[in-house]
């Protein structure tokens, strides 16, 4: 796959709902200029729902932000990307995570253990498929310094999910220059700074018990008392841009700046597509 630009679109909706809806949306948003739409999995049928998004458009990037290890076999992911990619072309991008240890442990105690090692694990069976899955299609969601060495040696590069730009330039100095650099940004469009912290701590409240992301921030600057409550002001600022079009263009271009090869939006709404304010958004971004 070619490298990634532009601005793309992370959103559930495009995974979970109407198929009708989702795909009529998936040929706005292309036609919109987003390069890239990206949908998370948390269990189920991951590829059919990359299939509808790339049978309803012809140019965009269907990515998967994140394909979850523990739940997919590697030779299954490997031959459902040749699969597809054979029928709509080279643009289906594979961003794998290693998800977290309260959703996997939760179904069956005790299985999420050593996830660097279960990541390589699941790299060396997409290169030893049937139809092996390329380093160049496929990225992980690589938040600290061991991840990211693995998805610098065996992936096209990293898919950072709650990061601020200055992660971004660690993981482009991690990275290196060839490697792509993915990350995620939530935004709010409002100019009210109470709906938009509100809408922030909405958004952030069933991330702040994950040891994954609670140990990067710290990497970050910040501590417990940022944590605590929903989350800090300052945390909250940090990972959610709200604000009008320019101020979330602003935040974009930070992580441009900051070594981003492409930047997805996260649209925080509290139900439905947030289709105006990603009609809204894009003059802007893209």
């Amino acid at each position: 796959m070619d490298r990634l630009s532009g601005t793309g679109v992370w959103a559930r909706q495009l995974r979970y709902g109407d198929a009708g809806e989702i795909a009529e949306m998936a040929g706005q948003l292309e036609e919109l200029g987003y390069t890239a739409l990206w949908v998370p999995d948390t269990g189920g049928d991951v590829l059919g729902s990359v299939e509808l998004l790339m049978s309803s458009t012809t140019r965009v990037v269907v990515a998967t932000g994140i394909l979850n290890l523990w739940m997919h076999a590697p030779e299954e992911t490997a031959d459902g990307h040749a699969r597809l990619t054979s029928r709509y072309g080279d643009r289906f991008l594979v961003g794998i995570g290693v998800s977290h240890a309260r959703l996997i442990d939760s179904k069956e105690p005790g299985r999420y253990r050593r996830p660097l090692a279960a990541m390589a694990g699941f790299l060396d069976g997409l290169d030893g498929a049937p139809r092996p899955l390329d380093q160049s299609d496929r990225v992980l969601a690589a938040l600290g310094p061991k991840m990211l060495e693995l998805a610098r040696t065996r992936a096209a590069g990293a898919h950072p999910y709650n990061v601020t730009p200055d992660h971004t330039a660690l993981a482009r100095r991690a990275l290196g220059q060839e490697a792509m650099v993915l990350p995620e940004q939530a935004v709010a469009l409002t100019t009210d700074r109470v709906e938009g912290r509100r809408l922030g701590r909405l958004h952030m409240q069933r991330y702040l018990s994950l040891p994954n992301y609670t140990n990067n921030l710290r990497r970050l600057g910040f501590n417990d008392d940022d944590f605590a409550d929903g989350g800090s002001d300052r945390l909250i600022d940090a990972l959610v841009a709200w604000g009008d079009v320019e101020d979330i263009a602003t935040r974009v271009n930070e992580h441009r700046e900051a070594g981003a090869d492409h930047v997805c939006i996260h649209v925080i709404t509290e139900e439905g597509m947030p289709a105006e304010q990603w009609r809204e958004l894009a003059p802007a971004l893209t």
